[in-house]
């Protein structure tokens, strides 16, 4: 009989490392299998770089980040060197920028992002072939996860985060394949890990300059165990047991 407990602060740190790693492998498959020539088709990375980054958000028909998610997602960046990104991608023609700030693609850009989803369908499903149950499984989690962070950001703002609800929920149109479900359900995911992350050592008096620096050490600790509490909310939506299958699961994939 399993008699392992897994609370959700106690999961939140358990798992992060396995989301990073499994999203990570995704998007390097993703690179490595068509993704770089593709984004040299349209101009290189100085041309398509955030796009991939808000493919979640931006691919949707009408899709827009608005200035104060865009300043949450690229919070550790320049934001001087981000500015001067956009307005490279905005003069290739692949995002257009309103008069308030907000992000969204022209029709070059969407054409960009619906190629790229058809390239991360491929690589994944060679990447994760032979898993199709656990993919299901996570799949399936993980979209329980994403609904309950999107109505605790609603209900309580410090639960969910800037970076969080400019990227989620992911655009899933009709037949979207189990493996770009999973891979843009854990990119949503490691948002909601980062606002938290964000909260906690904001709390704690840092800044982006200065948490990047921070040693290992009882601080750095006192942080990361603050995170786990903040990015705990979503994990009630679970079973002690269904948190323990999701961990194994994650551990499981290949990548």
């Amino acid at each position: 009989m399993n008699t392992v407990e897994l609370a959700p602060h106690r999961i939140a740190g358990l798992l992060a490392p396995a989301v990073d790693r499994t999203f990570r492998a995704g998007m390097l498959a993703g690179r490595d299998g068509g993704g770089a020539e593709l984004s040299q088709r349209y101009g290189g990375v100085t041309a398509t770089g955030f796009l991939v980054d808000l493919r979640t958000r931006l691919a949707a028909p009408g899709g827009t980040v608005d200035g104060s998610g865009f300043a949450a997602i690229t919070r550790y960046q320049d934001p001087v060197a981000c500015r001067r990104t956009v307005d490279k991608q905005v003069a290739h023609g692949m995002l257009h920028r309103g008069p308030d700030g907000a992000l969204s693609t022209t029709e070059r850009g969407a054409a960009f992002l619906a190629e790229l989803y058809q390239v991360h369908a491929e690589v994944t499903e060679e990447l994760w072939a032979g898993h199709d149950d656990r993919v299901a499984r996570l799949v399936a989690l993980l979209g329980r996860l994403l609904s309950y962070a999107l109505v605790l950001a609603d209900d309580e703002p410090d639960q969910g985060g800037s970076a969080f609800t400019a990227l989620a929920p992911p655009y899933e149109p009709d037949g979207t394949p189990s493996g770009v479900l999973l891979l843009n359900r854990l990119g949503a995911l490691r948002y909601h890990r980062a606002d938290a992350h964000a909260a906690a050592w904001t709390a704690a008096g840092h800044t982006a300059s200065s948490i990047a620096t921070l040693p290992t050490g009882p601080e750095r600790l006192a942080i990361e165990l603050e995170t786990d509490r903040r990015a705990a909310g979503p994990y009630a939506a679970l079973s002690s047991e269904e948190r323990l299958t999701m961990l194994a699961d994650l551990a499981a994939l290949p990548g």
